[in-house]
C-alpha cells in the first residue's frame, strides 16, 4: 500500500476538534456545577468519625443494618459488604450530640447496639478517626494534586515547549475535575484511595500525552509541507495503535476490579477506570487543541543550530 494509500484510513480526529471542545466545556460545566453546589461525599478519612467492622451469623442486607443504625440513633452512616457476604464495614460520621470522649467510644456502642439485634455477630476491629487528622489528610491530598500538576508542567516545559507544557497541564486538569464531577454528581464517597487513584490517572494521563506530543514533535521537525491540523492529525494516527492497546488493557484490569474486588477498592478501581478513558480522550483532543490555539508551528519545535567558529563566509582561518 502506498503512502497516499495510507492517509485515506487515516482518522480526521481535528476535524472533530470544536465538537470535542464543545463536549469538553459542557462535561466540565457540570462537573464544576456539582462541586460547587453539592460538594463531595467526604468519606470518614476526610471528615473524621468511626469505622466499626464486624461479622454476622448469616447474611443480612447491609440497607436493613443502616435502616436499625438510623432508628437506634446512629445517623447519617453508610453500610457496605467486606470481603463476604456476612462482612460488614459500618462508617458513621461524627454525632454532634456527643463530646469528645463519646465520639472515641462510638463504635463500642454501634456494636453493642447490633449485638441485640443481631445474635453472634463478632467485632473485628473499631477504629475512630479525629476531624483535626481528617483535615490535615485533605489539606495534604489537595497540595499533592496541585505538586503533581506543577511538577508536570515545569518537566513538559524543559523536555517540549510552553505549547506543550500548557496543554498536558490544560489535559491533567480536565481529566482530575471530570473525574471528581462524577463522583460528585453520583454521591460516590471520596476516601484515601480515589485519592490515590486520582493521582495515578495523572500519571496514567501524563505517560500517554508524552508519547502523543513526542510524535507530533518529530512530524513538526521532519515534514516540509503541511497545515498543522494535518501534521498533527498524522502523529494521532501513528500513536493511535499503542494508545488503545495501553488503555483497553489497563482498562480491562481495572474492571475487574471493579467487580470482583470488593468493596475496599471499589473507589479506587472505578476513579481509575474513569480516569483511563478520560485520559485516553484528553491526550488526542485536549492537549492537542491546546497546541492549534496557542499556533504551534514548526519554527517552534526546530533544534537550534550549533554556532560554528570562523570568519562571516563559513572558513576557517
Amino acid at each position: 500500500m502506498s503512502d497516499s494509500q495510507a492517509r485515506t484510513f487515516q482518522i480526521d480526529f481535528m476535524g472533530k476538534r470544536l465538537i470535542a471542545m464543545v463536549l469538553s466545556a459542557i462535561v466540565l460545566a457540570a462537573a464544576l456545577g456539582s462541586l460547587a453546589l453539592q460538594g463531595l461525599n467526604l468519606g470518614l478519612d476526610f471528615t473524621g468519625g468511626s469505622l466499626v467492622e464486624v461479622k454476622l451469623a448469616e447474611k443480612v442486607d447491609p440497607q436493613t443494618v443502616r435502616g436499625y443504625l438510623v432508628e437506634a440513633g446512629f445517623t447519617n452512616g453508610t453500610v457496605q459488604t467486606f470481603g463476604s457476604d456476612e462482612d460488614l464495614l459500618i462508617r458513621v460520621p461524627p454525632q454532634e450530640e456527643l463530646g469528645i470522649a463519646g465520639q472515641v467510644g462510638l463504635g463500642d456502642e454501634i456494636f453493642v447496639a447490633l449485638a441485640t439485634q443481631y445474635p453472634g455477630i463478632v467485632l473485628q476491629q473499631s477504629n475512630y478517626v479525629g476531624p483535626a487528622v481528617g483535615d490535615e489528610l485533605a489539606e495534604d491530598g489537595g497540595l499533592a494534586l496541585l505538586t503533581a500538576l506543577l511538577v508536570v508542567m515545569l518537566y513538559i516545559l524543559f523536555r517540549f515547549t510552553k505549547q506543550f507544557s500548557v496543554g498536558a497541564v490544560v489535559a491533567l486538569a480536565h481529566d482530575v475535575i471530570i473525574v471528581l464531577g462524577c463522583f460528585s454528581i453520583f454521591g460516590w464517597t471520596f476516601d484515601l484511595t480515589v485519592l490515590a487513584a486520582l493521582l495515578a490517572v495523572i500519571g496514567y494521563s501524563l505517560n500517554d500525552t508524552i508519547v502523543v506530543s513526542d510524535r507530533i514533535r518529530e512530524n513538526f521537525r521532519r515534514a516540509r509541507r503541511g497545515s498543522p491540523v494535518e501534521i498533527i492529525n498524522e502523529a494521532l494516527n501513528q500513536t493511535l495503535g499503542r494508545t488503545l492497546v495501553t488503555s483497553l488493557t489497563t482498562l480491562f484490569v481495572l474492571l475487574a476490579l471493579l467487580f470482583a474486588g470488593g468493596e475496599v477498592i471499589r473507589g479506587f478501581a472505578t476513579a481509575l477506570s474513569i480516569g483511563v478513558v478520560i485520559g485516553t480522550y484528553s491526550s488526542i483532543y485536549v492537549a492537542a487543541n491546546v497546541l492549534l490555539v496557542m499556533n504551534i508551528s514548526r519554527e517552534d519545535l526546530l533544534v537550534p543550530e550549533p554556532e560554528q567558529d570562523g570568519n562571516e563566509d563559513g572558513s576557517f582561518p
